[in-house]
């Protein structure tokens, strides 16, 4: 691996690290756009549900039991 490789992974390595910090940003700024619509920390827990039950497949129907059941009864 030779200069020329060290500095063309350099390069684009701060080019990805630069786009993830303009791509949160960007996020930050939809969800103060839209603050007035939606409260920031509902919507951002209705993101984690939604990845949630889409990670779990088809075990979301015993997730909606367990939540079922428990609703109400914790603090």
């Amino acid at each position: 691996m030779g200069n020329n490789d060290l500095q063309k992974f350099i390069e684009r390595y701060l080019t990805i690290e630069n786009e993830l910090q303009l791509l949160k940003e960007d996020k930050k700024e939809l969800f103060e756009e839209y603050k007035e619509n939606f409260k920031p920390s509902v919507i951002r827990e209705a993101i984690r549900q939604a990845k949630l039950r889409t990670r779990l497949g088809d075990d979301v129907v015993q997730l909606d039991e367990l939540v079922a059941e428990l609703d109400g009864k914790l603090q």
